[in-house]
């Protein structure tokens, strides 16, 4: 065994400086440097069988630790994933997850190896232009093309990642690099900033708005719950007295559900959305997918709506809907200065009278917010119902971590779970197979803390044939994990959307590859994988069922039967 230092071991060693207790990874060739310095370190290696599936692990353990990290003291490790793919083809099947966590704003840093430098000219096999692929899904790319330039690569693409708007960052690792002997150290990471106090101009143009409001909106995004200012929406909607929705196809929780002010998350319907955003003043908080699936035909927004945007992430403003106030700040700090600014404007009857007004939409809208996540049951039909298994869910479990990737099984959840802060996960990107990994990686991060709370992932058949081998990891590493899997055995949101952009229903249309017939053995097929498998038939099984598997140590899969 030698005794130099190399880049490998430089680079092992700045994780452990900079916090990093493990590494999600696919191991091959080219990373074997690596691989051989954490096989000497203190750093735990987890294996994943797919790469997508390591970096969807990374990115739901930084997204669940971010939270973890605002609940803790000042002291606490940056919230980081990090994950070692190999090379070219590896990259490549791990673009999936890392186009997710890109949306899920995860601070992944993402390494792979490669060939040696002086090798390339000869296009050996596995070779590729890893920084031209991952350019398009990250904050920061590079490779390390000298090992003197390694700790400084190292400092920039974890401060990258974590500072606000946080994402996943990528370093190629080349194989003669990681190899040279070094005599380099690890540079301190420092502090990192959030994303300050706005545009006073601006704010105090914000604090107008709302104060002058007929009927204000606050409309609350994922960037919101992603700078921990959950509490300081809550503080400038009862400053205020608007009425809060979450942004179309938000996927965490930016407002508790059970506030009085709460209205809804408003759905990617054009007419739904539409009316819910149809009034004179909207505030838009830490929003970034506000608007529909498909294309809509008229605007969401009328064009006299008064639009106030509040950000950390400058490429959010005005981009679907015009900006007259624009505000780019920690979306927390900016609300509380707001908050103050409209308590000292806003007189006690208008307050007063806005709460009124919010009552009374609600309650004019429950309706139809309970409808969004109710299915009829036919009365042949033995199966559960979303509904019924969302329904058992959060009376057997209400304060465990959810890791969502239920597609139409989803708003059953939204509107019938009153979710609070730091409590739910989904997937942003929309792509199938992020759900599973990303709720091993939340498991593996309840499971460092002194408290860790259970964690389901409620994931659909369809996410969950992508890598049901996700569950190998799970199982070998012992994590405690429930998988819920609403399986209606087939793709349902092709169907939804084959009827609403065809017209017609089910009976009208002859559907092409969307049912899972015959149906996979989802029970065997987690027992194969070293988790324990349970079918569900009855909506009466689930919640027996349930609490079994929450009482278990170790991995458990829930197949239950749901109808359409």
């Amino acid at each position: 065994m030698s005794d130099s230092y190399t880049g490998a071991e430089l680079f092992v060693d700045t994780l452990a400086e900079y916090g990093v207790s493990r590494v999600f990874g696919n191991p091959g060739t080219t990373e074997l440097p690596v691989l051989n310095a954490i096989a000497e370190s203190d750093l735990e290696y987890v294996l994943g069988l797919h790469e997508d599936i390591a970096v969807g692990m990374a990115a739901g353990y930084a997204s669940t630790r971010r939270y973890h990290h605002y609940s803790d003291d000042a002291s606490s490790q940056p919230p980081v994933g990090v994950v070692n793919l190999h090379i070219t083809p590896g990259v490549a099947h791990g673009l999936g997850n890392l186009y997710a966590a890109q949306w899920a704003g995860a601070p992944v840093v993402l390494t792979a190896g490669n060939h040696e430098l002086d090798f390339r000219h000869e296009e050996p096999l596995l070779s590729g232009d890893l920084k031209a692929m991952v350019e398009q899904f990250t904050k920061f790319s590079a490779e390390v093309t000298d090992v003197s330039a390694l700790p400084l690569l190292l400092r920039r693409a974890f401060r990258t990642a974590l500072t606000p708007p946080t994402g996943p960052v990528f370093l190629g690792l080349p194989m003669d690099v990681m190899l040279t002997e070094t005599d380099d150290a690890p540079q301190r990471l420092g502090a990192i900033p959030n994303a300050g106090r706005g545009d006073p101009a601006q704010i105090a143009a914000a604090a107008d708005a709302l104060t002058e409001a007929d009927d204000p909106v606050l409309v609350v995004g994922d960037h919101v719950a992603r700078a921990g200012a959950v509490d300081a929406a809550v503080a400038l909607a009862e400053a205020s007295g608007a009425r809060v929705h979450g942004e179309i196809l938000a996927c965490e929780v930016n407002f508790p559900g059970d506030h009085d002010q709460w209205i809804s998350h408003i759905p990617p319907n054009e007419g739904v959305a539409s009316m819910l955003m149809d009034t004179d003043t909207i505030v838009f908080v830490g929003c970034s997918t506000n608007t529909t699936l498909l294309r809509h035909e008229t605007d969401l927004v009328e064009d006299t709506t008064t639009c106030v945007h509040i950000t950390d992430a400058p490429l959010e403003i005005g981009k679907r809907q015009p900006a007259d106030v624009a505000v780019i700040g920690d979306p927390g700090l900016v609300m509380d200065d707001l908050t103050t600014r409209v308590q000292e404007r806003l007189s006690a009857e208008t307050h007063d009278q806005r709460l009124e007004s919010v009552r009374a939409l609600k309650q004019s809208l429950s309706g139809m917010i309970e409808s969004m996540g109710e299915d009829e049951t036919p009365p042949e039909e033995t199966r559960a119902s979303k509904a019924d298994l969302v329904d058992a869910l959060s009376a057997v479990a209400p304060d465990c971590f959810l890791v969502d990737e239920g597609v139409t099984a989803k708003y059953p959840l939204l509107t019938r779970w009153p979710l609070q802060r730091r409590q739910f996960l989904s997937n942003k990107g929309g792509g199938l197979g992020y759900g599973l990994p990303a709720s091993l990686g939340a498991a593996f991060a309840e499971g460092e803390q002194a408290n860790p709370r259970d964690v389901i992932g409620y994931v659909g058949d369809g996410s969950y044939l992508y890598y049901p081998h996700a569950l190998y990891t799970a199982a070998r590493y012992d994590l405690d994990l429930t998988v819920v899997i609403p399986d209606n055995r087939n793709y349902r949101i092709l169907k939804d959307n084959t009827n609403a952009i065809f017209g017609g229903t089910d009976e009208d249309h002859t559907f092409v590859g969307m049912d899972f017939d015959p149906p996979v053995d989802i029970v065997t097929n987690a027992e194969s994988h070293g988790a324990r498998g349970h079918r569900v038939e009855t909506p009466a099984e689930i919640r027996p069922a349930l609490e079994t598997a929450l009482s278990n140590s170790g991995p458990d899969v829930l197949d239950v039967l749901v109808h359409d």
